[in-house]
């Protein structure tokens, strides 16, 4: 009975020491924080020490260029100023006197991650680096960042500068969904123009993940000696939407590729048919109602996680004829969590001509006594 016992325990034991094995193993990263989330949704996949507070380097940049994109004013002229200048590490080599569009610095701050260029937006912006960091904070909380302090428009090292994984992911994840945003850190090449002196200047963007590995479209890069090797990057496959950060990683470019085949090998794809009435009642018309088509009749999404897919119809109670076969009557929207991941438009699937009315004029009191004596007498 005793070795029974004995050989159950063992038994036992090695399963769990298995499992936790296979599971602390599943990833083998050199990262000393990392995170991947599922953008639509923010549920983590993976993490790693993803809420240790580290340094960010130029990571940080997504949020100067984010709040220089959200501010509307892409098209202003910035006057370069000696203390835009002034920056430690990479820049974009701009002198005091230049004149740049600030969309041309948001493309240098996220490709070149030239220092100068955050300098000058934050400038420009708040006109000063507190009130600027002011501004980052503020707009770090909103997106619900809770352990990050940013002091810096560019991520130079300050004992009072850093996030962690997680909420660098988050930032990530809500930044790319920002069409304009997302062209700009999935970029490879930008040719931009200083309006004086009248030159160009070429910018290539230091992300390897945009030409190495299929459906990566950002974010950004980053490096100091206390942060190590800092990479935010996103991936876009079968619908999901990934989000990965890896914080002081020396193998960074191999990390996100084994986080990103980790995530994936975590997706369940699923076939949708979106549902909806057969008919819409029509007014007017020679039929009572329209048949109603899909624009598809059924798409494929990858799901993660136990936030399903939802989807929400809009149709009106009815339409007025004429309906024309093709006509856009309504839509159905689907949600994977809170973010809208397809829209389907629902069709008229026939056409319906409207009923012609037949005039029949108003006869006097004299012509309806004659029309009524005719008839007596035929």
């Amino acid at each position: 009975m005793l070795i029974k016992k004995m050989i159950c325990y063992f038994v036992v034991l090695l399963f769990v020491s298995l499992c936790f094995f296979f599971c602390a193993g599943a990833v083998e990263i050199s990262a000393q924080s990392a995170v991947v989330l599922d953008a639509r949704t923010n549920e983590i996949i993976y993490q790693k020490d993803a809420f240790e507070k580290r340094s960010m380097a130029s990571t940080t940049k997504i949020m100067t260029a984010f709040l220089a994109i959200e501010s509307g004013r892409l098209c202003d002229t910035v006057n370069i100023t000696s203390e835009m200048t002034r920056a430690e590490g990479t820049s974009l080599g701009l002198h005091a006197g230049d004149k740049i569009t600030l969309c041309d610095l948001v493309y240098g701050m996220m490709l070149e991650s030239g220092n100068d260029a955050a300098n000058a937006v934050a400038l420009h912006l708040s006109g000063s680096f507190s009130s600027f960091a002011e501004l980052m904070n503020e707009r770090a909380r909103q997106i619900g960042m809770k352990s990050t302090n940013f002091v810096t428009p560019s991520g130079l090292d300050d004992e009072e500068h850093y996030s962690t994984a997680y909420d660098m992911a988050l930032l990530a994840s809500y930044c790319v969904k920002n069409s304009v945003f997302r062209s700009v850190c999935s970029a490879k090449k930008y040719t931009a123009r200083l309006l004086e002196p009248q030159t160009k200047l070429y910018f290539s963007n230091h992300n390897r993940l945009l030409s190495s590995l299929d459906g990566v479209f950002g974010v950004k890069t980053g490096f100091t000696k206390k942060s190590g090797r800092c990479l935010v990057s996103a991936m876009e496959k079968d619908g999901a939407v990934l989000v990965a950060v890896t914080l002081n990683a020396p193998n960074d470019w191999s990390d996100h590729k084994k986080l990103y085949d980790y995530a994936l090998s975590k997706l369940n794809s699923v076939t949708v048919t979106p549902q909806y009435p057969a008919t819409l009642h029509t007014i007017g018309g020679v039929k009572n109602s329209v048949k109603i088509n899909a624009s598809c009749s059924e798409f494929g999404i990858a799901l993660y996680g136990k936030n399903g897919l939802t989807q929400k119809a809009y149709l009106p109670r009815f339409v007025y004829a004429p309906v024309v076969k093709g006509d856009l009557l309504g839509k159905i929207d689907f949600f994977c969590g809170e973010s809208l991941v397809k829209t389907v438009e629902l069709l008229a699937g026939e056409s319906v001509t409207e009923v012609q009315e037949t005039y029949v004029p108003k006869l006097s009191l004299k012509e309806r006594i004659i029309n009524k004596l005719k008839s007596l007498f035929e």
